[in-house]
């Protein structure tokens, strides 16, 4: 493949406040329903992405905070944070490591979208969920945003600094490389650069390649911490029940990264004016 000329791209990164630290699990095992959505052990709203509540905590003037991946970061570290740390020992090469690590998420997960696998039309997994999936069958099933959330909390087991980064209908990884070579865009996040793209959602595509689609649009990134979810007392809800199915892989647009989008069109509108 060719690559491009490497042209730094400005992406906005939101600060993280650090929470207390918890001793509990790392997967939901007690999701419940409440006014027709899905949350979990920790509060989070698998099936929105949007608001206080929502996986990935996106709030007006495109401003997000990926708060699922702590469900796997920090105490609550378990199955894809130990996978990063086994990749961290195989190789010492960082951009080896990411390379491998790329790989990974690229051929163990199999594209599906959520309405297909989980009968929602959004159902975020976190990552320790795939991690167990492909220990147990070799294999996930997972959208844009499982890809996303199980890179971020490997790379951090690997000792690589990575981020989520959100464009107006996809969600993606950024992994920081300075100096890779392979890459067809060189990124810069919060005035830093040497952000790498890592878009494992096609079977083909190599660590480093960023799609044509998202060059000179504007982006939005959240650098992952360390740090972990506190779990709350088991709510008084009624319990969940969604039962994985599978499903054909294909390309699917989910109508929540719609309303992304439309934020970003608000956002920019009011800054306009």
């Amino acid at each position: 493949m060719r690559l491009l000329q490497s042209i730094p791209v400005c992406v906005g990164v939101i600060l993280v406040t650090m929470m207390p630290a918890s001793t509990l699990a790392n997967s939901s095992e007690n999701l419940y329903e409440e006014d027709g959505q899905v949350f979990d052990d920790w509060d989070v709203c698998r099936t929105r992405c949007i608001g206080q509540d929502g996986f990935f905590q996106v709030l007006p003037e495109a401003k997000f905070r990926p708060v699922i991946t702590f469900e796997s970061l920090g105490e609550n570290a378990d199955r894809a944070y130990q996978l990063g740390q086994g990749f961290a020992k195989d190789y010492q090469d960082l951009s080896q490591r990411a390379e491998k690590i790329f790989a990974f998420a690229r051929n163990k997960i199999r594209y599906t979208p959520d309405g297909d696998q989980f009968g929602f039309e959004e159902f975020a997994q976190n990552a320790d969920e795939v991690a167990t999936a492909i220990e147990q069958q070799g294999f996930a099933y997972g959208d844009c945003e499982d890809y996303a959330i199980l890179l971020a909390v490997m790379y951090k087991g690997a000792s690589c600094r990575s981020a989520i980064v959100l464009a107006p209908d996809h969600a993606s990884t950024l992994v920081y490389l300075p100096g890779y070579k392979r890459a067809n865009r060189s990124l810069c996040l919060d005035d830093e650069s040497g952000w790498v793209w890592a878009e494992a959602t096609g079977r083909n595509n190599a660590l480093g390649w960023m799609p044509e689609r998202y060059m000179g649009v504007q982006l939005v990134a959240c650098e992952v911490t360390d740090e972990a979810l506190t779990t709350p007392q088991p709510p008084a809800k009624s319990p969940a029940t969604v039962i994985q199915k599978g499903g054909a892989a294909g390309v699917n647009i989910s109508p929540f990264f719609s309303v992304i989008a439309l934020m970003w069109l608000l956002s920019l509108f009011r800054r306009r004016r």
